[in-house]
């Protein structure tokens, strides 16, 4: 009976050293549409984010310590955004990769910064994310005056004398997004013929299609997400319209050619330099085919956001959010989509926008700029 006993304290004495050992462990977090429309990207976010902890993990981790990641939805919703936000601050999880949206980003980040939470979106691409002057954000995309900029200058130069129509969703990436191409347009001396605004999980677009006909448009570039614009092509396709797609950084999952179909052949989009297809990626890469998964739009860069955390905090010696945001300003990180610097907002001081165009067989090849 008394061994018995011993036996049961040893046991216990075990499960309380490795709950202690498990307690150690720095969890840092993810954030995300997992569920609703975006959801394809959140799914890209969760595997660069998982890949990125397991390799961090199997490196020796950070400061001595394991890394544990907790996976949160968002749904692109700015109050369900700024809740989870708070739930983040409030188990004092250091670090944070996301969100996708920029209407999730921009209301999460103030809920961060009063809860001492550090933020890096790998996708959020709105100006006021980094403008807004909050110590604790950065991002490992560009903005959308970059990429409105190389988008205008991709249409004034291949659509010169031509029906040019601009399309938003009212959401802060897509109006955002739209707006700063019509812009650099208007700047360029190109006038939209049309411009019209839709709302974020509109199905009918046929009331459109007809302006579109009616109006001759021979490119439509349209601010907003994947769901809407392959819903959009496909309206047109129905009612003959061959008028060209263009849209942002929203279009690079193999969703919307799911969505379009062969008639997605010809659409455009702007996206940042394909990381797949660099050399500091290629191990990754073939890490990531080796479970199935095509590491392709927001994948790669939600695995840098995390490489650039974890590599400041090793050299900050610490998890301190503001220690380490201090790190990152002032240092140069290798990651999996090349070197990245920051300027003091939080923005990183290069990154070339890629105009991509879809093929008829659902895959998407650079056209315009450095695709690799």
């Amino acid at each position: 009976m008394k061994s018995l006993k011993l036996i049961g304290l040893a046991f216990g004495a075990s499960i309380a050293l490795s709950s202690a050992a498990f307690a150690q462990d720095v969890t840092v977090a993810v954030a995300g549409p997992m569920t609703g429309g975006e959801s394809a990207f959140g799914r890209q976010m969760k595997n660069g984010a998982e890949m990125a902890v397991a390799d961090i993990n199997a490196a020796g981790g950070v400061n001595g310590k394991k890394l544990a990641l907790s996976i949160e939805d968002d749904a692109c919703d700015p109050k369900q955004a700024r809740s989870i936000a708070e739930k983040i601050a409030g188990a004092k999880i250091p670090f944070v990769a996301g969100h996708y949206c920029s209407s999730s980003s921009i209301p999460a980040s103030e809920a961060y910064a009063d809860g001492n939470v550090l933020q890096i979106t790998p996708a959020s691409t709105n100006p006021k994310f980094t403008d807004s002057g909050l110590w604790n954000v950065a991002r490992v995309c560009g903005r959308d005056d970059q990429q409105g900029l190389v988008a205008a200058q991709f249409i004034a130069k291949n659509y010169k004398g031509k029906n040019i129509a601009i399309l938003n969703d009212k959401t802060t990436y897509g109006k955002g997004l739209a707006d700063e191409t019509k812009k650099a347009l208007n700047k360029a001396g190109v006038t939209e013929k049309m411009y019209e605004s839709y709302n974020k999980g509109d199905k009918d677009f046929n009331a459109i299609v007809s302006r579109l006909k009616r109006d001759n448009i021979d490119l439509v570039y349209v601010g907003g997400y994947h769901q809407e614009s392959g819903l959009l092509l496909r309206q047109m396709r129905d009612q003959g319209l061959k008028t060209v797609l263009m849209a942002g950084d929203a279009l690079a999952d193999k969703e919307y050619a799911s969505i379009t179909g062969p008639a997605g052949e010809g659409t455009l989009f702007t996206f940042g330099p394909d990381p797949r297809n660099k050399p500091t990626a290629k191990k990754i890469v073939e890490a990531f085919k080796a479970k199935n998964i095509d590491p392709e739009g927001y994948t790669l860069y939600t695995y840098a956001a995390m490489q650039v955390w974890s590599e400041a905090a090793k050299k900050a010696g610490t998890t301190d959010a503001k220690k380490v945001m201090a790190a990152i300003k002032a240092g140069k990180w290798d990651t999996v989509i090349g070197p990245i610097e920051y300027d003091s907002k939080g923005d990183i001081k290069q990154l070339d926008y890629v105009v991509y165009k879809w093929d008829a067989k659902g895959g998407y090849a650079a056209i315009s700029g450095n695709g690799t």
